[in-house]
């Protein structure tokens, strides 16, 4: 039996990937089709994790008056740019790919669960050649309510093949732990993502500041570390 628990979930931006540069040029083009100002991308990376809607809401309350009508007018400008720049500056996180590896190595299930459109995750997995290193990878429309709603992680555990009483998750915002908290996962957050708080306030069961302690920490959560 590996030491690992069975099926690990990860969020995707600001977790396994830095897509702040992307994104961020995703929403100022928009912005900038709409005549505002642009946002620096310091402060993209505090406005990521509840979708492209939810970004670009925050993008025009930075710059201005926000309606849903300009919500609406913006979201096809933002996904058109996105979807035709999404791997132009996004890259893994140092330790990344040596984790995967080892998970996979331990038969570990990987799972990507998301609240960027799946068609999008699917277009990002593949520009970063990472075909085959998930089995499921579920957006926040592939599901009737996305995180923070706990469904979400148990269909990304689910559509895994995995087992929610043996799973962990790993992320880097609020959404990201209230959901695991909520699903009964444990969750391990990551210090370097897009946060909007302090990584501390988060409420997750462990921090990591490199991938290079992912594996050690998973091991302690499963309860299956010799070293305990």
């Amino acid at each position: 039996m590996s030491i690992y628990p069975g099926t690990i979930v990860f969020d995707l931006d600001g977790t396994l990937v830095d897509t702040a540069p992307d994104l961020t040029a995703a929403l100022n083009h928009a912005l900038g089709l709409m005549g505002r100002a642009a946002v620096p991308p310091e402060s993209v990376r505090h406005m990521v994790g509840h979708g492209a809607r939810r970004l670009l809401e925050k993008g025009l309350a930075a710059t201005g008056v926000m309606t849903s009508a300009l919500v609406e007018e913006g979201v096809p400008h933002f996904l058109a740019h996105y979807s035709a720049n999404i791997a132009v500056g996004s890259r893994p996180y140092d330790g990344v790919e040596r984790a995967l590896d080892a998970l996979a190595a331990a038969d570990c299930r990987l799972a990507i669960c998301t609240n960027k459109p799946v068609a999008l995750s699917r277009s990002l997995i593949a520009a970063l050649g990472w075909e085959g290193r998930f089995a499921a990878n579920i957006g926040f429309d592939s599901v009737p309510a996305p995180k923070p709603d706990p469904g979400h992680v148990h269909a990304a555990i689910a559509a895994a093949g995995g087992d929610s009483g043996d799973a962990a998750f790993v992320g880097d915002s609020i959404t990201d732990t209230t959901a695991a908290r909520a699903a009964g996962v444990p969750v391990i957050a990551v210090s370097f993502g897009f946060s909007d708080r302090p990584v501390a306030d988060l409420g997750a069961d462990a921090v990591i500041d490199h991938y290079d302690a992912l594996l050690g920490v998973l091991a302690r959560l499963s309860g299956r570390d010799p070293a305990r």
